[in-house]
């Protein structure tokens, strides 16, 4: 169940892709994409962050900052950002507590077996730290238009 509009964002601090400490106050005074999604470099995560990429003027245009997370290593988050020209921060939250906080670390199945994994959520959150939107439905190749309404 992910958190619903009109709750508070919860803060974290965590590593982003070049080893930066990255905290979500930071942010403050800005609206904020932050958008989970399972792994670097396969179809779906590449198709929804390359959309928001092609998309990135606008959303700095309206005011945003875009953040992914997802539980891949720093090292990986470079590589992906490098092979696809992503010019926003990737957050490595390989020890999951960034996505404990946001409820995105999920049991899934497929093929009929179960397994922990992130859940494909992205929030929306104000200048003042709250939410906004939660979209759990993301249509990977046209999210940017999900958020830009």
């Amino acid at each position: 169940m992910a958190l619903a509009p009109g709750t508070q964002a919860p803060d974290f601090e965590a590593k982003n892709h070049a080893g930066e400490t990255i905290r979500l106050s930071d942010f403050r005074g800005k609206k904020v994409v932050l958008y989970f999604y399972p792994k670097d470099d396969t179809p779906g995560c590449t198709a929804e962050a390359c959309n928001l990429r092609d998309n990135y003027d606008r959303f700095l245009a309206a005011g945003y900052e875009v953040i992914g997370v997802s539980t891949d290593s720093e090292k990986s988050h470079t590589k992906f950002r490098e092979k696809y020209s992503l010019p926003f921060p990737l957050i490595a939250d390989t020890d999951k507590k960034i996505h404990e906080l946001y409820e995105t670390w999920v049991e899934k199945s497929m093929y009929g077996k179960t397994y922990m994994g992130t859940a494909r959520i992205t929030y929306v959150i104000d200048e003042q730290g709250v939410i906004i939107d939660t979209i759990e439905k993301v249509k990977t190749k046209e999210h940017a238009s999900q958020i830009l309404k």
